[in-house]
C-alpha cells in the first residue's frame, strides 16, 4: 500500500467546500433580491450555482486577459 496520501484530514480539510456554500447562500440572497419577475428569480437559481465561473471571468476581464 501507498502510504503517501495526498488526501488530507483534519482542521481545514474541508474549507474550500465550507467557502462554496457561503458563496452559494450569497449568491442567492443577491440574485433574489435583484431580481423582478419570476423568470429572473429562476435564472438567479442557476446562476448561483455557477458562480465561481462569473467570478473568474470578471477577475480575468479586470486583470485584461
Amino acid at each position: 500500500m501507498n502510504e503517501n496520501k495526498s488526501r488530507r484530514y483534519g482542521p481545514g480539510a474541508g474549507g474550500g467546500g465550507a467557502i462554496y456554500g457561503l458563496g452559494l447562500i450569497g449568491a442567492l440572497v443577491y440574485y433574489f433580491g435583484t431580481a423582478e419577475s419570476f423568470g429572473n428569480g429562476v435564472l438567479g437559481v442557476l446562476k448561483s450555482l455557477v458562480w465561481p465561473a462569473f467570478v473568474v471571468h470578471d477577475l480575468l476581464r479586470l486583470l485584461g486577459s
